[in-house]
């Protein structure tokens, strides 16, 4: 059977760049990262690797601008993006380790809450059927597993109008079905000119996706 895919999938046309230029990036008296350089591109998947606490959060929360560095700067489009928020924030969807979602609202609740937010009129129903959840659902987001939240997590991006997806541990707390209805998203959301970076410890393989990886170096003690 075919799946079902989320609505919107048409191909996100036009060129993009998202640069990390030369970023220093410390914690206390410790150098998580210097001088780091990495383009985002259409297409792309980047997978950040690396042992725990060598700042592949704290790259990802820079590189959606939660985060300042200590020195250099992130570019959208050639431009810093302090310089161009509005552009930059609807361009970047980011998922950490905290989902966001609504514990008293219900699955398709929280999507259309989403949507609402972001000024967008995706289809629930086709994205919560696309990560294997059921729109019949009327339980609130508080009796879910961790397994379920993540897969709503995952719907909510496919409902988001980010052209990049910036993911922190994505596969956490997915059994193997889940870990594969990740990659398989990611694969279609490249495929149509989509980019990513993910923080990581499994070894993935993204069809459809021109991969690149950065090893994180763990910081002197």
């Amino acid at each position: 059977m075919c799946p079902v895919h989320a609505p919107d999938q048409t191909a996100l046309t036009s060129e993009y760049e998202l640069k990390a230029d030369a970023l220093t990036c410390e914690r206390g008296q410790r150098v998580l990262f210097q001088d780091l350089t990495l383009t985002i591109e259409p297409g792309q998947v980047w997978l950040i690797e690396g042992a725990n606490g060598s700042g592949k959060t704290t790259l990802l929360r820079v590189l959606c601008g939660l985060r300042r560095p200590d020195e250099g700067d992130v570019l959208w489009n050639g431009a810093r993006i302090e310089s161009v928020r509005p552009e930059f924030n609807a361009a970047i969807a980011y998922l950490g380790h905290y989902s966001g979602l609504k514990e008293d609202l219900t699955a398709a609740e929280n999507l259309r809450f989403s949507c609402a937010l972001q000024g967008s009129d995706g289809d629930a129903a086709a994205a919560l059927a696309r990560t294997g959840l059921d729109i019949e659902n009327d339980l609130p987001v508080s009796s879910f597993s961790a397994g379920q939240r993540r897969r709503l997590a995952m719907a909510r991006l496919l409902l988001s109008p980010a052209r990049v997806w910036l993911l922190d541990e994505p596969f956490t707390a997915l059994d193997p079905a889940g870990r594969t209805l990740v990659r398989d998203l990611l694969g279609e959301f490249a495929a149509r000119g989509g980019a990513a970076a993910l923080a990581t410890h499994h070894e993935i393989a993204v069809d459809g996706a021109d991969i690149h990886r950065l090893e994180m170096d763990a910081p002197a003690p």
